[in-house]
């Protein structure tokens, strides 16, 4: 069965990086776009970032841009989220997804959804 298992979240301080990884099974991930999301208390689901099958492209969520990187790696069937220069408004859950690609720009739709990952960034 389709799987994508989050890992590297945690509790922080301000300013601090964070590198979260999520691991698929289940289905041709070079079919897929991958992404991530990610839901603060009391908030809707945001678009983080996303990267196409063979990493050539990438888009990233207004308020992470220049702050977090996107990448994957597809012989380990694995895609990441480097996260720099982090801040409270960033304390959320963490989502992977895979999807197809946003031809006409983000957000992009997810078929496939992990269980997430907390992020806490404290001041």
């Amino acid at each position: 069965q389709v799987q994508l298992v989050e890992s590297g979240g945690g509790l922080v301080q301000a300013g601090a990086s964070l590198r979260l990884s999520c691991v698929a099974s289940g289905f041709t991930f070079t079919s897929y776009a991958m992404g991530w999301y990610r839901q603060a208390p009391g908030k809707e689901r945001e678009f983080v970032a996303a990267i196409n099958w063979y990493a050539t492209d990438t888009y990233y969520g207004d308020s992470v841009k220049g702050r977090f990187t996107i990448s994957r790696d597809n012989a380990k069937n694995s895609v990441y989220l480097e996260m720099n220069t982090l801040i409270p408004e960033d304390t959320a859950i963490y989502y992977c997804a895979a999807g197809p690609w946003p031809i006409r720009g983000p957000p992009m739709t997810g078929d496939y959804w992990g269980q997430g990952t907390q992020v806490t960034v404290s001041t």
